[in-house]
């Protein structure tokens, strides 16, 4: 895919595709997600066991109860329909620690993604031109794994987690969404998989993104990106 950069070393270039907008994520450099450590033992992020290619499975359906599913009344789940659109405010993820407020993002004047200034690595990011949390779509949120200044970022231990944990969203409209995670897979930046994460789905969806791989000391460039894939849990 063809990518450009945009501030600085942090960039998603995006392009449109008919009706539907595709987000092509270039997490270059040090950072889309994550900025080289100059410590002279410089700890480094957890990483998922899955490599690049793993397909996400497909998510199990959903309670009616929890997201306004709907069936058929001969017992066939439908997808469901999902919430009404509302920004989130918060993210946590207890297994790694995760308790972070979430800042609005759009794309950059060039048509890139924006990402968290890195003075503010804490904090998580949701791409707002996409669905929000609870919404039928996938919804992203991205952060950072590492800052010079601060040490370990957001998501420093991203790579860390297992099918089975759980992510809550919390909504501006104080409607909190959980999700639980199916799959966590490390993908090349230049083999980033754009449409397990941007792309269309029938039910509500959840992506973390990160930065990942084996840090490059030479060039400051983390090589891949850390990808949570999860769903709302029953």
């Amino acid at each position: 895919m063809t990518t450009r950069r945009a501030g600085g070393r942090h960039g998603y270039p995006w392009r449109a595709v008919g009706a539907a907008v595709v987000v092509l994520l270039a997490m270059v450099g040090s950072g889309m997600i994550g900025a080289s450590l100059k410590n002279a033992e410089p700890v480094r992020p957890p990483q998922p066991l899955a490599r690049a290619g793993a397909t996400p499975p497909t998510p199990s359906p959903v309670d009616d109860a929890d997201l306004d599913g709907d069936a058929d009344l001969d017992g066939d789940e439908r997808a469901p329909a999902g919430l009404a659109r509302s920004a989130p405010t918060t993210i946590s993820i207890p297994r790694i620690g995760v308790n972070a407020e979430i800042m609005t993002l759009g794309t950059n004047p060039d048509g890139t993604v924006q990402v968290p200034p890195l003075d503010q690595a804490m904090l998580a990011g949701w791409y707002q031109p996409g669905p929000s949390p609870g919404e039928v779509g996938n919804a992203v949120i991205v952060g950072h794994v590492d800052s010079a200044a601060i040490g370990p970022a957001v998501f420093f231990s991203l790579g860390a987690l297992q099918a089975g944990d759980t992510i809550t969203v919390n909504r501006a409209d104080g409607r909190p969404v959980n999700f639980q995670v199916d799959s966590v897979a490390s993908h090349p930046k230049d083999a980033f998989p754009t449409e397990q994460v941007y792309g269309p789905s029938d039910r509500p969806g959840l992506r973390v993104v990160t930065c990942g791989g084996q840090f490059n000391e030479a060039t400051g460039e983390y090589p891949d990106n850390v990808i949570v894939f999860a769903s709302p849990q029953k």
